[in-house]
């Protein structure tokens, strides 16, 4: 009667991916925030289809010109133009193609080499792990969006050295989360028991702890993205990332600020969309980190 009664209550256990999501979806910023990143997503890989325009192409007789549902406005241009009569619209879905190919590029990378500095870290510990851990708290100790001004300024202005930048910027939080991870997952039971049947460094590394150690790194991935986006926007601002006529979203910003008294929509639509993808990254890491945290799911 009670093995009848296990195997019923294992049965009737729900599948990992359907907790996951039940958790998940219980948060209406995390839909709201998954909602909104699908959409951009969405939206940059089908720029060529959905863009009116090229981001590129001007029309001497539209400079400037406003939105459709103002005065002057038309829907051949229904967010308006820029100063050179540049299609607004077709600008921001290419610029959302370019700031996430940038988030999703900077995370990918500092992700890497993150975990396998932390990794080595935590395996190995002693000297080595004081010298890449006094280098990692050397950048952390240095403002973000400074240290990316310095590490451009050294090699020059450019949506590739931009992403190097804010890739360096951002790697620390990697190491250490994933350090830290480690070292927690080292004194449990079934690390002592790999190693008694004979398992090697690499897979202990690889095959046992890293799995183990992928929630926290997940959400600091969802969150990494909105913080390269939004630091690779500071960059362009600047002048210092993706140069013109490349329609990256802090680029457009720099580019129209001498207009935001006289037309609004240059400056405040690119403006909106690095809020919204930030936000959205957001909640979106939010909802993750409430979704894959035990502690949280238990309360």
């Amino acid at each position: 009667m009670t093995a009848h009664s296990s195997v019923e209550t294992a049965d009737a256990a729900p599948h990992p991916l359907r907790a996951f999501w039940h958790s998940f979806s219980a948060s209406n910023g995390a839909l709201a925030g998954l909602g909104v990143v699908c959409s951009i997503a969405l939206l940059a890989v089908f720029a060529d289809v959905v863009a009116p325009h090229s981001p590129y192409a001007t029309d001497s007789q539209a400079f400037l010109r406003p939105p459709f549902w103002e005065e002057g406005g038309s829907l051949v241009y229904p967010l308006g133009t820029d100063a050179i009569g540049r299609d607004m619209l077709s600008r921001l879905l290419h610029g959302a193609r370019l700031s996430l190919l940038i988030g999703v590029v900077v995370v990918a990378i500092s992700l890497a080499a993150g975990v396998l500095l932390g990794l080595v870290c935590g395996f190995l510990r002693g000297a080595v792990e004081t010298v890449v851990m006094r280098v990692m708290d050397i950048l952390l100790t240095l403002p973000s969006l400074l240290l990316a001004i310095v590490i451009v300024a050294i090699l020059g202005p450019g949506m590739m050295n931009a992403i190097l930048a804010v890739t360096v910027v951002v790697l620390p939080h990697y190491v250490r989360i994933t350090r830290a991870a480690v070292i927690a997952e080292l004194s449990k039971d079934y690390v002592v028991a790999s190693r008694v049947n004979g398992a090697g460094t690499l897979r202990l590394m690889f095959s046992a702890v890293l799995p183990n150690c992928a929630a926290p790194l997940i959400v600091q991935a969802s969150l990494g993205i909105s913080t390269a986006i939004l630091d690779a926007a500071a960059l362009g601002f600047l002048g210092l990332g993706a140069q013109a006529p490349l329609p990256e979203w802090g680029t457009m910003l720099a580019d129209s600020r001498e207009f935001v008294m006289r037309a609004w929509w240059v400056v405040t639509l690119p403006g909106l969309m690095i809020l919204a993808t930030v936000m959205a990254f957001n909640l979106l890491g939010d909802g993750l980190r409430d979704a894959l945290d035990p502690k949280l799911k238990r309360q």
